[in-house]
């Protein structure tokens, strides 16, 4: 297995044929009837009864996409709602993608300067030492919140090349309100996404970061809804990947996330989350597979993939 996450990553793409990665965005109320009915994990308020039912429908979704997608990125708020058994959930789950050999993104979003960074790091790439846990692994990479500058995103950066994993620093949201401030312009004109870009840029291209492959392990977040954006963050940090949001549910289409993709098919991952792992509330989905859920997911993200390779072409 490449000990760069960029290297990997590319791999993992190359080999499932697409850019496509699936969010793992669970919430109670709209998991399967099948799971919310079932006896012991029907009472939303029973902390016990809605983590397993949590923990129930992640894993199959995860064991349903695996085959099909490079990786998942799962999102830890979900989880962290439910206290500390919730979070042992979230670490499950990441082990449980792992053990299917789907490549694993924690969308954490921690951000903080020196030693608590460095903590945050840790505490999100380190694969725990402590006895008792050596079943736990933490994510291949991670999102972090970069707007502490460089002081932010070094020790992060750092920690990912110790353990062979990546990050994906947040340079443009996919939210419409994040233009009026991420897209303010200073006066020389240069916008402030551009300017945290550039800062990670000049993180990534340090060459203890790059693969063989020539791609960093140092990316950036950047919303699908953002075609514009895209365009000129591609052209300008061509060994970057994007970890893009916003297709599906959010509105970017398959042709606004695609711009992120170099020719050779690589450097962006394209993430689904509600499009896909709630498919089985689609009129369409209900009526090829009825109640199974589990079969109106597999097809949804099929035709993702399906979506994104015309775009592509």
């Amino acid at each position: 297995m490449a000990s760069n996450f960029g290297d990997r990553i590319g791999q993992a793409v190359k080999s499932k044929n697409t850019p496509l990665i699936v969010g793992i965005d669970p919430v109670y109320s709209r998991l399967p009837v099948q799971i919310r009915e079932h006896r012991s994990m029907n009472d939303e308020n029973d902390i016990g009864a809605a983590v397993d039912a949590m923990f129930e429908f992640c894993t199959k979704v995860v064991r349903i996409v695996a085959p099909l997608v490079p990786a998942v990125k799962i999102n830890i708020a979900y989880f962290e709602k439910y206290l500390w058994e919730g979070v042992e959930t979230y670490y499950s789950l990441v082990s449980e993608a792992d053990a299917l050999g789907v490549e694993t993104i924690g969308d954490v979003k921690r951000g903080d300067i020196g030693h608590t960074a460095v903590s945050y790091a840790k505490a999100h790439l380190e694969n725990p030492e402590f006895a008792e846990m050596e079943d736990i692994i933490t994510p291949d990479a991670i999102t972090v919140n970069g707007f502490a500058g460089t002081d932010g995103i070094v020790p992060f950066a750092d920690v990912a090349n110790e353990q062979g994993k990546g990050i994906f620093v947040w340079v443009r949201a996919s939210n419409p309100s994040a233009a009026a401030i991420q897209d303010f312009a200073g006066a020389d004109g240069k916008m402030m996404y551009e300017v945290l870009a550039e800062q990670v840029g000049e993180i990534a291209a340090q060459s203890k970061r790059i693969g063989s492959e020539g791609y960093s392990n140092i990316g950036m977040v950047v919303g699908g809804t953002a075609p514009e954006q895209a365009k000129k963050l591609r052209k300008k940090f061509e060994k970057v990947w994007f970890l893009v949001p916003g297709y599906g549910s959010q509105g970017a289409t398959a042709q606004d996330c695609v711009r992120f993709c170099n020719d050779d098919g690589l450097g962006a991952l394209i993430n689904a989350s509600r499009s896909i792992i709630y498919a089985y509330e689609k009129d369409e989905y209900k009526e090829q597979f009825g109640d199974n859920w589990e079969k109106c997911i597999e097809q949804a993200t099929i035709d993702a993939k399906v979506e994104i390779s015309k775009a592509m072409s």
